[in-house]
């Protein structure tokens, strides 16, 4: 599976429901903000995570971090679309630091469901440095 050619072509409700899920079992005593993501991959998988945080704070993960974590151990392959959800099962949008760990694993235009509406990846992390990059460079050279 490609990206698909529309928006139309990705079931958001269904995905958004293992978002759901995932934040069902999140760990978050510190925030008391669960979280939950889930993405399609282009062999058709759905991987999901949820946020694990920590006593000390600043080492706690992601949502999006335990899901590229999932995705790496079944098998690896291009996120096409993603998801995420707060503890209400609201979109939210990944943070900066999230935004390019999706970048380095997503296909090229690689749909998220955001606060705004679907995006592209490139749309929400312009510019951004990643293995596209350094093929790129690569190529030249």
């Amino acid at each position: 599976m490609t990206v698909p050619e529309t928006t139309d072509a990705i079931d958001w409700a269904a995905l958004r429901e293992v978002a759901i899920e995932a934040m069902k079992k999140s760990y978050s005593p510190y925030s008391k903000f669960p979280v939950g993501a889930a993405a399609l991959v282009d062999d058709g998988r759905v991987v999901s995570g949820c946020n694990v945080e920590n006593a000390s704070y600043g080492i706690g993960l992601c949502a999006e971090c335990t899901l590229v974590s999932a995705l790496t151990m079944s098998g690896g392959g291009k996120l096409v679309a993603f998801t995420c959800v707060d503890g209400d099962g609201a979109a939210l949008m990944p943070c900066g630091r999230c935004r390019q760990l999706l970048y380095e694993h997503s296909a090229p235009e690689m749909l998220l469901d955001t606060v705004s509406g679907i995006k592209t990846i490139d749309e929400v992390i312009p510019d951004a440095f990643g293995p596209r990059t350094l093929l790129a460079y690569q190529d030249e050279h």
